[in-house]
């Protein structure tokens, strides 16, 4: 395992000697001068910087993530420069090769690595179109509300069926955001750029139906709070438990600290939801309370140098996290009292540090760990999983600033309760363009 770590430092630290550069806001300024305005009426009446500054709200966006797709190349702008409309996407492409044991998933995930191992899975070639992804924007400005947009965005999940599903969905009118949207519990910024589409285990990264509200004050505060649609997940056990039907929303908020225009930030979140199981053996209902706090940061120590940081810890809400969404894992029973359902215990983190060589060249390199901490083992519910580590180096290579190249190693390790364990190893490509 240290030998593998070690060629992930030596994959980051390679070229370190390149001059240094102002990386994030020339990239920022490339992506958005690339773009093709078509506007509706004389041109000369419309205000370009102030077009500029509505087009700049694509890129500067708390919910915005490195897998997302770019502005559309190509857009509609009003007569006024107040409303404009764009409809872009990505074509992305991935290819892989696992070895010392294969995922059984497109994407890098600890919790998926065989124990005992599958000797008919010690390696895997794949490749795969998903993530590549369309989506449609209208945004605008007025006088009352301030800015308003309306977003949907749907991908492709790859081979086999090549499932086309709903992303997000969603509108905005001035500090308030309605539909199918980011929770307000994930930090999307804060999630390091990497070729795999699930990014480190620890991750906060789902999405749901909400109603939010976020709003920006003076000095760099950003505050949000949101009721959420429930997505508990609850195992059952013949004559012992079983899952309800949700009985409450989700409720999440966040404070968060923010300078550079939004592109740096430290944010606190936190996160409270219902779950109900029947009690088989006593033919009762009990209610549950699961929560949750999530510290993430993204910020440049140096121009050259992005970090990128994050640490969760709660109850109840292991479908939250990435590593542990694979299982229904936020009640378990309670080995002393049959019948007996409780929240267990989770916590896991993230770090990573990127480095620039030039505004179009960038490496990655990360590490992180998620841990299931429940009072005994579940040995009813058959899950074994302790905990997981997930490391990742790349470097990525944006040949213009809408076509970008990606090589990534990944090395990930199962534990389990009982000790026995397992790595895996992996590396991939990735091409893609967005339009």
């Amino acid at each position: 395992m240290l030998r593998r770590l070690s060629f992930i430092a030596l994959m980051c630290a390679f070229g370190l000697h390149a001059f240094a550069v102002s990386p994030t806001e020339k990239r920022l300024e490339a992506q958005k001068n690339s773009q093709h305005l078509v506007y509706i009426g004389n041109e000369q009446t419309v205000d370009t910087a102030a077009v500029r500054d509505m087009i700049s709200n694509f890129y500067i966006d708390q919910f915005r993530s490195f897998q997302d797709p770019l502005a559309p190349y190509f857009m509609l702008m009003s007569k006024s420069g107040n409303l404009a409309m764009g409809i872009g996407g990505a074509v992305r492409m991935r290819g892989w090769y696992d070895w010392n044991g294969a995922m059984s998933n497109s994407a890098f995930i600890p919790n998926l690595i065989s124990i005992p191992n599958d000797p008919t899975r010690d390696h895997w070639f794949g490749t795969t179109p998903s993530g590549t992804a369309i989506f449609a924007r209208v945004f605008g400005h007025s006088s009352k509300v301030g800015l308003y947009q309306a977003y949907i965005e749907a991908k492709f999940s790859g081979y086999g069926n090549r499932d086309f599903k709903l992303s997000k969905a969603y509108f905005s009118v001035g500090d308030w955001t309605v539909g199918y949207a980011p929770s307000t519990y994930t930090d999307p910024m804060a999630a390091p750029p990497t070729v795999d589409s699930q990014g480190p285990n620890a991750l906060m990264n789902y999405t749901n139906v909400l109603i939010r509200w976020m709003h920006t004050f003076k000095k760099g505060i950003v505050v949000a709070a949101s009721v959420e649609s429930p997505n508990g997940s609850i195992p059952a056990v013949d004559g012992k438990y079983t899952g309800c039907s949700d009985f409450m929303p989700n409720v999440a908020g966040f404070v968060q600290y923010q300078w550079n225009g939004g592109l740096q930030h430290v944010r606190l979140s936190g996160v409270m939801r219902g779950l109900e199981y029947r009690d088989l053996v006593q033919s009762r209902n009990h209610k549950v309370i699961g929560w949750g706090v999530h510290l993430s940061t993204v910020f440049r120590p140096v121009d050259p140098l992005t970090v990128y940081g994050g640490v969760n810890y709660g109850k109840g809400v292991s479908d939250m996290v990435q590593d542990l969404q694979n299982s229904p894992m936020d009640l378990l029973g309670d080995a002393g009292t049959p019948g007996k359902m409780y929240a267990p215990r989770s916590f896991g983190w993230y770090a990573a540090l990127q480095y620039h060589f030039a505004p179009n060249v960038f490496s990655t390199i990360m590490f992180s760990e998620e841990r299931f901490l429940p009072k005994h083992a579940p040995v009813m519910e058959n899950y074994t999983y302790k905990y997981g580590l997930y490391g990742a180096a790349n470097i990525f290579w944006e040949i213009h600033p809408r076509c970008q190249i990606g090589l990534e190693y990944n090395i990930g390790k199962r534990m389990d309760i009982d000790h026995q364990h397992k790595c895996a190893d992996r590396v991939s490509l990735m091409g893609q363009f967005s339009f």
